[in-house]
C-alpha cells in the first residue's frame, strides 16, 4: 500500500481525504499544522507528500523548499485553494511535482500519485554513487566494490541500468535468470534486505532501494 503524508489544516477536509484515499489502497496519515509534518518527515518513510499552502506558522511554499532540499527525491503535490499562477510557478521552483488546485475529487488525487511514482528521478551521472563495471563483474559504491552474490549482482546491476523507475517484484523475477527459479515473490524481499545491508542502507529508513507499498522497488542512485 502507498503511503503518504497530508498536511493540511483543515481537519474536516483531512479527515475525508484520508477515508476516501484508503479505499484506493493509500495509507494517509495526517499532519495538521507544518511543525507535525516536519517531524513525521524524520520519524517516518513516505511515498510521497501532499501539502496545502495556507497554513499555520509557516506557509507551505516554504515547506516544500524545506522538504526538497532535506528529502530531494520525496515527490510532493500541492493541494491549495491557492490559484494564483504565483503561487504555482513559486511552488514549482521550490521542488514541488504537481499542483492540484482545490476543491478536486480524491480519484484524482490518487491517479496523480500514481503517475508521479511510476515516473522515473533521473540522477546525472556527475551524482551518481554506484557504478557497474560490466566487465569485471563489479559493481562498487564510490571506490569501494561490492560483495555480491550472483542474484544481487543482478538485481543490483538491473536496478542501477533502471534507476529512478519504479520496479515491480513481477519485473525482476521475469528479467533475471538468477532468481526466475525461486518460489515466491517473497524470496525477493529477502535479497532486497540483504542488498541493503551490504550497500549500507539504512532499512528503517533507507536512501537507495525504496520501498513503493503496492508497487515494488526505486533504485535512487545519488
Amino acid at each position: 500500500m502507498i503511503k503518504i503524508l497530508l498536511i493540511e489544516d483543515d481537519v474536516e477536509l483531512a479527515s475525508l481525504l484520508q477515508a476516501a484515499l484508503l479505499v484506493e489502497a493509500i495509507e494517509v496519515k495526517l499532519a495538521f499544522t507544518p511543525l507535525e509534518g516536519l517531524t513525521a518527515l524524520q520519524n517516518e518513510s513516505f511515498d510521497a507528500l501532499v501539502l496545502d499552502l495556507s497554513l499555520p506558522q509557516i506557509d507551505g511554499l516554504e515547506i516544500c523548499r524545506i522538504v526538497h532540499e532535506s528529502i530531494p527525491n520525496l515527490p510532493i503535490i500541492i493541494s491549495s485553494a491557492r490559484s494564483d499562477m504565483n503561487d504555482k510557478v513559486m511552488g514549482f521552483e521550490r521542488g514541488a511535482d504537481d499542483f492540484l488546485p482545490k476543491p478536486y475529487d480524491p480519484r484524482e488525487l490518487a491517479f496523480r500519485l500514481r503517475a508521479i511514482l511510476r515516473r522515473g528521478v533521473l540522477i546525472p551521472e556527475s551524482e551518481a554513487l554506484f557504478h557497474i563495471d560490466e566487465a569485471k563483474h563489479l559493481i562498487s559504491r564510490g571506490q569501494n566494490a561490492l560483495r555480491l552474490t550472483q542474484a544481487e549482482y543482478d538485481i543490483v546491476a538491473y536496478m542501477l541500468k533502471k534507476a529512478g523507475f519504479v520496479i515491480s517484484r513481477e519485473e525482476l523475477l521475469l528479467n533475471i535468470g538468477s532468481i526466475k527459479y525461486e518460489s515466491s515473490l517473497k524470496s525477493i524481499d529477502v535479497i532486497m534486505g540483504r542488498i541493503r545491508q551490504k550497500i549500507g542502507d539504512n532499512p528503517k529508513k533507507p536512501r537507495f532501494i525504496l520501498s513503493i507499498r503496492g508497487v515494488g522497488y526505486k533504485f535512487i542512485n545519488a
